[in-house]
């Protein structure tokens, strides 16, 4: 299996190493958040199995359910100046939330924000990450 592949004088990484690259780090600062904050309630059982149950949950959601949210809330997200986004990753926040219902509760809708924006912030860095190494390979590919 490649890692890096060329297509077209184009650089891209293998899809599940990008995919792979993204849950690590979903699940790593998912499990961070939740030992911070206290209304994030998850199953303690089987507390690291749970977390990745919630962020394969949220993934799938992203990857589904929210290009369509964007695309409804374009209107809205434009007049706010994209301050509305973040509401979209609570929504899907609190949709793993009643999809998973006792295993995943989150109480405080203002902490849920935050984390909502925290996941955002983790996204753009692992964008920015796999950007970074592509940029080295083509330099010395």
């Amino acid at each position: 299996m490649r890692l890096i592949i060329k297509e077209k004088d184009v650089f891209r990484l293998n899809k599940f190493i990008e995919w792979l690259i993204y849950m690590f780090g979903y699940i790593l600062v998912f499990i961070l958040v939740s030992k911070v904050f206290k209304s994030i309630h998850v199953d303690e059982k089987h507390y690291y199995l749970y977390s990745t149950l919630i962020v394969f949950v949220i993934y799938i959601l992203n990857q589904t359910i929210k290009p369509i949210l964007v695309t409804l809330t374009i209107p809205i997200t434009g007049l706010t100046l994209g301050l509305f986004y973040p509401c979209i990753n609570l929504f899907i926040l609190k949709l793993a939330d009643w999809i998973l219902g006792g295993y995943f509760e989150l109480e405080n809708i203002f902490i849920s924000l935050f984390v909502a924006i925290i996941l955002s912030i983790m996204n753009f860095i692992v964008e920015e990450l796999i950007k970074k190494i592509l940029k080295k390979v083509k330099k010395h590919g």
